[in-house]
C-alpha cells in the first residue's frame, strides 16, 4: 500500500480512493471526504472520525480499535473482519452496513442506528 504517513490530507477529496494496506499513521484527515474510500486492511487505531461521510467505504479488515467513529455516516459500509474493539460508535448510522465478523468487544453502540445491518458472527455484540 501507498506510504501516506504523516501527510496533511485535511479537506482532501479522497472519495472513492484505493487506499488499502496503506500506512496513515498520523495522517491528518479531518474534513476529508471519505465516501466509499478503500481503507481496507489498514490500521486506522485510535483515530478520530466523529462525524465523518465514511458511507460506502470499504473498512474490511481493517483495525480500528478504539477509534472514534461518533456521529459518523458509515452506511452500507464494508466493515467485515474490522477490529473495533473499544471504538466509539455512538449515533453512528450502520444502515446497511456489513458487520459480519468484526470485532465489536466494549465498543459503544448508543444510539446507532443498525436497521439492515449484517451483524453475523460478529465477537463481542450484544443483541439484546
Amino acid at each position: 500500500g501507498a506510504n501516506l504517513a504523516g501527510c496533511n490530507l485535511s479537506g482532501a477529496n479522497l472519495s472513492r480512493a484505493k487506499l488499502s494496506g496503506a500506512n496513515l499513521s498520523g495522517a491528518n484527515l479531518s474534513g476529508a471526504n471519505l465516501l466509499g474510500i478503500d481503507l481496507s486492511k489498514v490500521h486506522l487505531s485510535g483515530r478520530d472520525f466523529s462525524n465523518q461521510n465514511l458511507s460506502r467505504a470499504d473498512l474490511s479488515d481493517a483495525n480500528l480499535s478504539r477509534a472514534d467513529l461518533a456521529g459518523a455516516n458509515l452506511s452500507r459500509a464494508k466493515l467485515s473482519g474490522a477490529n473495533l474493539s473499544g471504538a466509539n460508535l455512538s449515533r453512528a448510522n450502520l444502515i446497511k452496513a456489513n458487520l459480519a465478523h468484526a470485532n465489536l468487544t466494549g465498543a459503544n453502540l448508543t444510539d446507532a442506528t443498525l436497521e439492515g445491518a449484517n451483524l453475523s458472527g460478529t465477537i463481542g455484540y450484544d443483541r439484546s
